[in-house]
């Protein structure tokens, strides 16, 4: 057995190869981290390096996370290259007891570093681990075209987008009852994104980057993958009915989304509602 026999690589490789089929991965574009559990680090123990690389400072501090593991993807590498050679496009990073700086302990076997988005997912898992008691453990950023689109064409606010995706698809209001966030363009990577992101993510389980991409979080690889999958499943049905040029003549109503609320067992964010 090796690293790449246990479970939760195996899943999280699965996770990367579905980003890339969908065709949201183009170039190096994406990245993915999930924070690994005390007993999946005890799994992977005996692979890591017999020397771990040196401390990295973040430039962010996420003390509620000091200590812990994530998997991580590669800054520059390719999701579609994740499935053929995984110890050159991943890695795993251990967080120092501060919570301001992490090292590789496996992966990245040709050398490179976690994604340059790492931060921003840091900071973001460290948001959503508070939220959520700990329960959420990934973060998943990717670039679908659709809900990029969309960005070009709608007000840049929760409440626009979150309307408009609701009204595409009738599983809309149960898969993500409290909307998504929507952050206005910024240059990504850097400390501005990630702290604006964070703001959203302490209400929203999905922000959407304006004519960037999309940045979901969730417990586990299927629930997180799902809500991606969905939101710009939405926002493809929006596109292409806003694209007929005859406009929209008849769709979901408000309080038809409550209905559906009501029937699924889900609370709403009422102040969406008209």
């Amino acid at each position: 057995m090796g690293m790449l026999d246990i479970s939760i690589v195996k899943r999280y490789i699965r996770m990367a190869d579905d980003g890339w089929h969908q065709g949201w991965h183009e170039r190096n574009g994406g990245n993915l981290t999930y924070r690994l559990t005390p007993e999946e680090v005890a799994e992977m123990k005996p692979f890591f390096d017999a020397q771990p690389r040196p401390w990295v400072n973040m430039g962010v501090t996420g003390e509620n996370l000091a200590g812990e593991y994530f998997l991580s993807t590669g800054s520059g590498k390719y999701f579609r290259n994740v499935i053929l050679d995984p110890e050159d496009s991943i890695c795993v990073v251990e967080i120092n007891d501060k919570g301001d700086s992490y090292r590789i302990v496996w992966g990245l076997v040709n050398g490179g570093r976690p994604t340059s988005e790492f931060p921003s997912h840091y900071m973001n898992h460290c948001v959503r681990a508070k939220a959520t008691n700990g329960a959420y453990r990934v973060i998943y950023h990717a670039h679908p075209a659709n809900i990029i689109a969309m960005t070009y064409v709608l007000p840049l606010t929760d409440r626009d987008f979150s309307r408009a995706l609701w009204k595409s698809a009738t599983e809309c209001p149960v898969v993500f009852p409290g909307g998504v966030g929507v952050v206005p363009w910024m240059v990504p990577g850097g400390a501005d994104i990630a702290l604006a992101t964070c703001e959203k993510m302490k209400e929203f389980d999905a922000a959407v980057w304006a004519h960037h991409g999309l940045f979901c979080s969730g417990p586990d690889f299927d629930t997180t993958f799902g809500l991606m999958h969905t939101i710009e499943k939405a926002a493809q049905i929006h596109v292409l009915a806003c694209s007929c040029g005859q406009g929209i003549h008849q769709t979901i109503q408000d309080d038809e989304l409550r209905a559906i609320a009501r029937d699924f067992k889900v609370q709403l964010r009422e102040e969406f509602l008209d």
